[in-house]
């Protein structure tokens, strides 16, 4: 299993801090969201059915004719190498999400980690070419243009474009959603993080209608429970609570930039939802938080830390106190 954030139970063992006195700033995912809306009790007796309006509601929200839900973008990033034979060479614009490249490796794929900057030279080597966008754990976001450039010479040879738009709902303007039926072209898109409800289990892909046959034989019936569905229903539906996340989480996300330059962490890159920051004492400093019950994402290979937003003002004076007495380095 690859290392994630938001493992706060295993560092409230390790630092020997209550689970409950811990600042979780290690998952991207918006700290806030809305009211919850009542359940029927037919979403929890019956198997789920896939004319209750989810997918109606889905697709107005991302603007497409055509989506698959599924328990978790996760669960796609897994099964989409599975509808491709094995041995084909898959290029991932790197850093990225680390579970792309696991699945494609786990299904006999040929992967190579690219930078940003090599894909132009490599297209006609590649079969596949996976972008997450704006990019996990750094932010950048790669123009739309640049995109479908890269999709429409990946396409003449049968080629795939996977876009991986997790943390894209705050700027909407950017996403490849109205594009996605576009053969070989899949988009991604993660409920869990925009909405603060990682804990549903909730995704989309947005593809051209065959392929999403053929992905949804591969996953089953009933990937989604009643329960997810009918709290989604409800949540996608309402455009003006979405309008205020946005607005919440854009300012959320110039504030954590603004107070970690204030303290001299000024971050590299980011969006929304987080900011990174690289620091060449990033584990000791990972170490200085986790010791004052704060837990931050921490990227050791490139010396790098991941910053997510605290979700009420306490935690934001919490933090900022700890940046206050940050030690001298090294720690």
């Amino acid at each position: 299993m690859l290392e994630h954030g938001g493992r706060l139970r295993e560092a409230a063992q390790r630092y020997g801090i209550p689970l409950a006195d811990w600042l979780d700033l290690s998952t991207g995912i918006a700290p806030y969201g809305w009211p919850l809306p009542a359940i029927p009790d037919s979403a929890w007796q019956r198997l789920p059915e896939v004319d209750d309006g989810l997918e109606a509601a889905a697709r107005d929200y991302y603007g497409v004719p055509a989506l698959l839900p599924v328990a978790g973008s996760q669960a796609a990033i897994q099964a989409l190498p599975r509808l491709r034979r094995p041995g084909l060479r898959v290029g991932i614009v790197s850093p990225a999400y680390a579970e792309h490249a696991a699945a494609w490796r786990r299904e006999g794929h040929l992967v190579q980690e690219l930078g940003e900057g090599a894909v132009e030279r490599s297209l006609e080597r590649l079969d596949v070419l996976l972008v997450v966008n704006p990019n996990n754990p750094s932010g950048r976001l790669i123009e739309r243009e640049r995109l479908l450039a890269w999709h429409a010479r990946l396409v003449e040879r049968g080629g795939w474009l996977l876009v991986d738009e997790a943390f894209m709902d705050c700027t909407p303007e950017h996403s490849l959603a109205a594009d996605s039926q576009l053969p070989g072209l899949i988009v991604l898109r993660s409920f869990g993080k925009f909405f603060g409800l990682a804990g549903i289990r909730l995704g989309f892909v947005l593809a051209a209608s065959e392929l999403l046959e053929r992905l949804g034989e591969q996953l089953g019936p009933w990937t989604v429970s009643g329960p997810t569905r009918a709290v989604a229903n409800a949540l996608l539906a309402d455009s003006e609570g979405q309008q205020r996340q946005r607005e919440r989480l854009r300012g959320g996300g110039l504030r954590l930039a603004v107070l970690l330059s204030d303290h001299g962490l000024a971050p590299a890159g980011g969006c929304a939802l987080f900011q990174l920051v690289g620091h060449p004492q990033a584990v000791g400093l990972h170490g200085y938080f986790a010791r004052r019950g704060i837990l931050l994402r921490l990227f050791a290979e490139t010396r790098c830390l991941r910053f997510g937003l605290p979700g009420d003002e306490a935690g934001w004076q919490r933090l900022e106190q700890a940046l206050k007495e940050m030690p001298a380095w090294p720690l």
